[in-house]
């Protein structure tokens, strides 16, 4: 793992890429403090670090696309496996790579506060956690990025891949408020969610009878619950939508609450992409 890790890290910080990720990220928190904290009067440094969550929509995907779609495409993924070390090492170690480089910008926001303390009334303590929340937030995103790009060897659509599940997420509330609340919709909301992972499922295994097994169950289930309780389904699909998004659960933060429980739902989506990552190379290793 740390020789993964070692090679990640040149690649980042031995090259332009890292240098000019921090530089893109940092060049956008100086510009959203100036407007919110300067221009507009904000001492809520918080608002500042929500408004920048949009960036990660952008930047996640540019940094992860590379991550394993270079090494298939390249064909170095075949050393990869041919080396004595665990797949799992391999994920681990080009995921900390894409964390610490995330964590070096990140770590030089915390000094933009401190800079706004000396002109007005700013709660340090309030700006560390958002900050922090801003970083688990990152680091979940990349965690989705590094599967979808174990997913294909084009990088482009790698990016793109990870550029629309994000979008999904992040304006998946929005979307819902579109969505009648009404029993029947949100029925018919969830079984074309139950297909779309289904398809997703068939494009990962190859097993169309997974997939197919899959609809089934989720229809017939979705089917014997709204028939037993329609009211269990009238605003459900919202509901959910607004309790699995990462940002909906980052939003909270901006707030002035330090939410534990995001948190750990922060950690399960990096446990859960990660291993979804490991099962996606061993797939390919033993293929």
């Amino acid at each position: 793992m740390i020789q993964i890790l070692k090679k990640e890290l040149s690649f980042y910080f031995k090259g332009m890429f890292g240098w000019f990720f921090g530089a893109v990220l940092l060049a956008f928190a100086g510009v959203y403090t100036v407007i919110l904290n300067c221009s507009m009067g904000y001492a809520n440094y918080e608002y500042t670090v929500n408004n920048m969550s949009f960036m990660f929509l952008i930047i996640i995907p540019i940094l992860t696309m590379r991550s394993v779609s270079e090494e298939r495409k390249q064909r170095t993924d075949q050393l990869l496996y041919s080396l004595p070390v665990s797949m799992w090492d391999v994920v681990i170690g080009k995921y900390l790579a894409m964390l610490i480089t995330l964590l070096v910008p990140t770590l030089i926001m915390c000094i933009y506060p401190l800079f706004l303390m000396k002109y007005g009334t700013v709660s340090y303590t309030t700006a560390l956690y958002n900050i922090a929340a801003f970083y688990m937030l990152g680091a979940a995103l990349i965690a989705a990025g590094l599967f979808i790009s174990t997913l294909t060897e084009n990088q482009a659509i790698a990016a793109g891949g990870s550029f629309a599940l994000f979008l999904v997420t992040y304006f998946g509330k929005n979307l819902t408020d579109h969505i009648p609340g009404t029993a029947a919709a949100s029925l018919a909301a969830l079984i074309a969610a139950a297909v779309v992972i289904a398809a997703v499922l068939f494009i990962f295994t190859k097993n169309i009878y997974a997939a197919g097994i899959f609809i089934c169950v989720c229809v017939c289930v979705l089917e014997l619950l709204y028939r037993h309780s329609k009211k269990l389904f009238e605003g459900l699909f919202a509901s959910i939508i607004g309790n699995i998004s990462v940002f909906e659960r980052f939003y909270v933060f901006a707030r002035g609450v330090f939410d534990f429980k995001s948190i750990v739902y922060f950690v399960s989506v990096i446990i859960f992409f990660l291993y979804l990552s490991l099962q996606s190379l061993e797939k390919r290793r033993w293929s």
